[in-house]
């Protein structure tokens, strides 16, 4: 009985985790890492497209992101979630074809009030 319970909590636990993650790929430390805006690219940065897409600012110019996806980081339409918020993240990659290609994406912490809803 033990063991069930012991699974059950390891299993549901497992799944919680794998719908809320906060970091894409692994960090090379002979590449150049970037802090940078990241949020939904239709809702946040007025990018045109046809659906909620994840989109990164660096330098004032928008990006939209390839190898990262917008609900890999929870519901992209929860109250911190990128289609309501724009949030920090720490960056690895490139642009390549007017798009952002990561390698590495780590979602920092949200801070409410600094991660307020900005609509530019």
């Amino acid at each position: 009985m033990k063991t069930l319970l012991l699974f059950a909590f390891l299993f549901t636990s497992g799944i919680a985790n794998a719908q809320n993650i906060t970091t894409v790929g692994v960090k090379d430390p002979n590449k150049k890492t970037q802090l940078v805006e990241a949020s939904c690219g239709e809702c946040n940065f007025k990018m045109d497209g046809k659906s909620c897409d994840l989109a990164v600012r660096i330098d004032g110019k928008t990006y939209f992101v390839d190898g990262a996806e917008i609900n890999q980081f929870g519901d992209a339409h929860a109250k911190d979630g990128f289609c309501e918020a724009v949030r920090k993240a720490e960056v690895q990659g490139e642009v390549e074809n007017n798009r952002f290609r990561v390698s590495y994406f780590k979602l920092l912490k949200s801070d409410n009030k600094k991660d307020a809803k900005k609509k530019n």
